[in-house]
């Protein structure tokens, strides 16, 4: 079984369609959430999301762009993207993102498995260091293996022998196509981030997606990605929309 993981795709088209171009195949497919909010693309990403299928958990931007809660713990920057994005949305693609579900959700072919947004116990919590992640471990009834998304930071933490650790791939450079492979060892717990698709926030400018694999007995494995894209279409689109500049720009440095 070969699952495709997306999260963060933030309206960046671009980003979102060279992440698809360079995907190895897979079985199934599963976005955590922020479809939409801060890049200038959101009908033609949210038309291309629903056209993959797959499973797709809420994020807090999908429900600020599009009505389901107030704007008045976002910054200024997200705020204006926000209320761009509710007015710019085709009704359906609003309709359709009012209803994704709240995380944390299972997928019935993937036992095992818990997906989210935020984290396990609150959707909209950034799960940024150990302490965090190890809380969260330790909250019965959860999955041992958990996706999640909203830091934009690619990789997660594992729970080892009473202890949180975290993880991150290693790659060479910051240029072209790279991969990462992690490989689950049996026994312990995770915790794992795709990255963002359309807003990289780890210091890497690339889009991020991830794979995870699991061939009957063997130990799961999850491949971490990184994808150059056209970053300049991206902020040509932003700024040609009126959104804040620094939109456009914290896309050439993934931050």
């Amino acid at each position: 079984m070969r699952l495709l993981l997306f999260s963060d795709i933030h309206a960046n088209l671009e980003a979102m369609e060279a992440c698809l171009a360079a995907a190895p195949p897979y079985d199934l497919v599963v976005n955590l959430g922020d479809v939409v909010g801060y890049n200038a693309s959101p009908n033609e990403v949210c038309e291309r999301v629903r056209a993959m299928g797959g499973a797709v958990v809420r994020g807090n931007h999908d429900r600020a762009c599009t009505g389901l809660t107030d704007l008045s713990e976002f910054n200024l920057v997200a705020a204006i993207s926000s209320r761009w994005t509710q007015t710019t949305l085709a009704s359906e693609h609003l309709d359709w993102l009012r209803n994704l579900p709240q995380g944390p959700m299972r997928v019935d072919e993937l036992a095992g498995m818990e997906f989210v947004h935020g984290s396990p116990r609150d959707e909209d919590e950034y799960l940024l260091n150990a302490s965090t992640a190890h809380a969260n471990f330790r909250v019965p009834g959860h999955a041992d293996v958990m996706m999640f998304g909203h830091t934009h930071l690619q990789g997660g933490f594992v729970y080892q022998e009473g202890r949180t650790h975290p993880l991150a791939p290693n790659y060479d450079s910051m240029e072209g196509a790279a991969e990462f492979t992690l490989t689950l060892m049996p026994g312990e717990r995770y915790l794992i981030n795709p990255g963002s698709v359309g807003q990289p926030r780890d210091g890497d400018w690339r889009a991020a997606f991830a794979l995870y694999e699991k061939d009957g007995n063997a130990a799961a494995r999850v491949t971490f990605y990184r994808v150059p894209y056209n970053v300049k279409q991206t902020q040509d689109r932003i700024l040609a929309a009126s959104l804040p500049e620094r939109l456009a720009l914290r896309l050439a440095t993934g931050r």
